[in-house]
């Protein structure tokens, strides 16, 4: 019942902000929100940082692939481990305690990067020479072979700009790059039928054949 119920009155936005979770998580602000999913700044205050928050509910845009999505993201982050990709910091349920004015629901807590994505870079009008953009490529290449060269290795199947974060830039450097949103990652070993991921525009032929 409280489910249906949720389905018919979704939560605001503004009922997370200041909320905390497992009492160690305090929503600060909403970084993002996609379907299924939001993510939010929120600090722990265990450690007295900021880290990302994402919530995973069961709400009108819920879906049994969403959620199995956003295991398999928790579960591939824990087993990385590289300066250039989110450190996974934390996975759990939302207690009944929790849930009473949000829904029923999962959270994945990772390391916060202090970055703006590419796609903001860009819709804010910065340009790239093409020696920066050769620069943020090799970064980026560096990080996927260490993803292919897992074992087993581990396909990102989105990358694009707004899942690409770049630091602030030096006078040699454009900023440092970072991979990011590893919901839709498929690894070599997995069985059974693929879901089809990705962003038109951005996705290969050749993953809808």
């Amino acid at each position: 019942l409280q489910i249906l119920y949720l389905l018919r009155h979704p939560p605001t936005m503004d009922s997370f902000i200041g909320k905390r979770f497992k009492d160690r998580y305090q929503v600060l602000e909403l970084l993002g929100r996609q379907t299924g999913r939001r993510t939010f700044l929120a600090e722990d205050l265990h450690t007295q940082t900021q880290v990302v928050l994402k919530l995973m509910l069961f709400g009108p845009d819920f879906s049994w692939e969403d959620l199995k999505l956003f295991e398999r993201e928790a579960a591939t982050l824990k087993s990385l481990d590289h300066p250039a990709i989110p450190k996974y910091l934390d996975y759990f349920e939302l207690s009944k305690e929790e849930t009473t004015d949000i829904g029923k629901g999962f959270a994945l807590v990772q390391s916060y990067i202090e970055a703006q994505s590419l796609q903001d870079w860009a819709d804010a009008g910065r340009h790239f020479t093409g020696q920066a953009v050769r620069a943020i490529a090799t970064q980026l290449l560096e990080v996927l072979i260490y993803l292919h060269g897992h074992q087993p290795p581990v396909i990102h199947r989105d990358i694009k700009p707004s899942n690409i974060l770049l630091g602030p830039a030096t006078d040699r450097n454009p900023g440092q790059a970072y991979l990011v949103d590893f919901g839709s990652v498929q690894t070599t070993h997995q069985e059974g039928t693929i879901t089809i991921v990705g962003t038109y525009g951005y996705m290969p032929p050749e993953q809808f054949s």
